[in-house]
């Protein structure tokens, strides 16, 4: 087994070239150090920290090794050895790595049920570059199969299909709180229980008081709603009208960003949508993080055109923050920001 001292890189797809830009790399020249297999990306330099990192991807693989192997149970042997989970994605030798595949613990990569707690145990991902050399990690970014996450859809009750993202950033927040303090505490999400960290700040729930700004036709206000918060919802146009007439929901037509916050209140969650050019919506959440009526975020940094970097890079500094790329993302990233531990 050769341990590497680069990272590897598993681009979002469509969107390779943002992570090409990321990396300062030219696909189409042989650079020293920088190997690409399709979406993945091996470039031959330590990982920068967090802030700074490539945020068009979908997992990192922050350890990577190669390991020459002779056998199909060899490969597997070598995998399991390290640890029980391991995501496979495919380069090269698939009907190979397929029998390797089904020498490993089972993994599931169906359709998650919401609420979907993900589980705390490590989730490797490996490859075949050819039929005897092995490309792995244990340690990755994602906690979910080669970073792809799918949720049941709900084809009827949704106005909209941006429920899906709201499914999984709450997950992912679920996840992080659990990460950083992995305490006994519980979030109740509707009749759910998810354990989270004793000092996390609760998903919304019953209680929970939430912004959602960009909300029609309403995705994301189906989900808060569905989880029993107190909602308000803001845009130009209404949310579809079952959601207008609930009274856990107040209707503010308006530019979101043109409301003052301090009219708006304490919050629980500030969440945002809005179709806008990202140093707007910077902005706007500075505006929220000064006047400390919230300190939880799950905002969508949409680009208009080409992705912009340097801002990403501003919320990714703020404390708290974490940056993916959901599955349901398409020319965007989300920005979700856990408050601080209470002093």
């Amino acid at each position: 087994m050769k341990e590497l001292h680069g990272a590897a890189y598993l681009a979002v797809k469509d969107f390779q070239q943002n992570l090409f830009d990321e990396l300062s790399i030219d696909p189409s020249r042989q650079a020293k150090g920088v190997s690409v297999w399709g979406d993945l990306v091996y470039v031959e330099k330590p990982l920068a920290d967090a802030s700074n990192r490539p945020f068009w991807q979908r997992n990192i693989l922050e350890k990577p090794f190669l390991a020459e192997f002779k056998s199909i149970k060899e490969a597997a042997d070598i995998l399991r050895a390290i640890q029980r989970n391991w995501a496979h994605y495919p380069v090269a030798a698939f009907r190979r790595a397929e029998l390797i595949k089904e020498k490993l613990p089972y993994i599931n990569e169906k359709p998650r049920a919401f609420p979907y707690h993900i589980p705390r145990s490590p989730m490797g991902m490996w490859s075949l570059l050819d039929d005897h050399t092995l490309f792995a990690s244990a340690v990755t970014t994602s906690p979910f199969p080669c970073g792809d996450a799918s949720f049941v859809e709900d084809h009827e009750n949704p106005p909209s299909r941006a429920y899906l993202k709201m499914y999984e950033a709450l997950a992912w927040a679920d996840y992080l709180a659990g990460v950083r303090n992995e305490g006994d505490g519980a979030a109740v999400v509707g009749k759910d229980s998810i354990p989270t960290g004793r000092y996390s700040p609760p998903l919304p729930g019953p209680q929970s008081r939430v912004i959602d700004a960009g909300a029609c036709p309403g995705g994301w206000t189906w989900v808060f709603d569905r989880l029993g918060a107190t909602i308000t919802a803001i845009d130009r146009s209404p949310l579809r009208d079952d959601l207008m007439a609930k009274p856990n929901i107040e209707f503010i037509k308006h530019d979101a960003f043109t409301l003052k916050i301090e009219d708006l209140g304490p919050q629980d969650w500030v969440c945002s949508d809005v179709i806008c050019y990202p140093p707007r919506l910077l902005e706007w959440v500075q505006k929220w993080l000064d006047s400390g009526l919230c300190g939880n975020f799950i905002c969508t940094i949409k680009m208009q055109g080409a992705a912009d970097h340097e801002t990403t890079r501003a919320f990714a500094a703020i404390p708290g923050s974490r940056i993916v790329h959901l599955t349901a993302n398409k020319n965007e990233l989300t920005w979700i920001r856990l408050a601080p531990f209470p002093a």
